[in-house]
């Protein structure tokens, strides 16, 4: 539970168990999704459900039907609204959407009709990363306002919301109320506290991940992916918690 003035954190979780593990560090939201190392994709069916069913803490999970630029093709966006509804139907507190155009303007009108189908079934929608994409970032957000979005994930246009901290904080002023604005993409438990000074922002967004050594006994010497295949990344409490001390002093 969020008390009043403190910062959430939302933490992006790939898998379950990490979202599990995140929640139990005391993170205020979820955003779910796989595939994190092409950008995030849609989880399955399944990992949702599960994800739902052991989370109390509110879940977004990523529509995105593959890794690369935010430019859908008509049938690409008839399996996001589906993957809405299905998120709806599943009791998820909301999803994280985002579309451009060739010039890099938001997509409105197909934007649109994922907002409403998330409204429909009473969830909330974050406007993900493909902002950062865009060609203004401040006609970008009025377009997202437009939209009925509840908050922009941000890295104020460049590659870490540390680089991006001071457009971060114009996105903030001008946003004035009328949406969130999240940080995100490079923050740290060491950098959290200053970029949320830096950037006036409320909410603060990362993965805070670490690798962690595989438990199998046997492993094959010939084969060469041996770095890959026998550890992990994942979620890290401890990290986490630090970040939550940091800002919430």
């Amino acid at each position: 539970m969020v008390k009043e003035n403190e910062l959430i954190l939302e933490v992006c979780a790939d898998s379950v168990s990490g979202a599990q593990a995140a929640q139990a560090a005391g993170a205020g939201r979820i955003e779910f999704c796989v595939g994190l190392p092409e950008g995030g994709v849609t989880p399955s069916m399944a990992q949702i459900r599960a994800a739902r069913k052991i989370l109390h803490i509110p879940l977004y999970v990523l529509i995105r039907p593959r890794g690369g630029d935010f430019l859908y093709s008509d049938e690409e966006h008839e399996i996001m609204l589906s993957d809405v509804d299905f998120c709806g139907q599943a009791g998820c507190d909301g999803v994280v959407v985002g579309m451009l155009h060739p010039d890099g303007t938001v997509d409105a009108q197909r934007c649109r009709a994922l907002v409403d189908a998330a409204h429909r079934h009473g969830m909330g929608v974050t406007f993900h990363r493909a902002f950062d994409r865009s060609n203004d970032l401040f006609r970008a957000m009025e377009a997202v306002i437009g939209l009925g979005c509840e908050r922009i994930l941000t890295s104020g246009g460049c590659d870490t919301a540390v680089e991006g901290a001071a457009a971060i904080r114009q996105l903030v002023e001008k946003a004035a109320g009328r949406i969130a604005i999240m940080p995100g993409s490079g923050v740290t438990p060491e950098n959290a506290a200053a970029l949320a000074r830096a950037t006036g922002a409320r909410e603060l967004h990362g993965t805070f991940r670490s690798r962690m050594e595989s438990r199998m006994q046997h492993r094959n010497a010939q084969l060469s992916r041996q770095h890959e295949e026998y550890g992990l990344l994942t979620t890290d409490a401890e990290k986490i918690k630090k970040v939550l001390k940091s800002i919430n002093v």
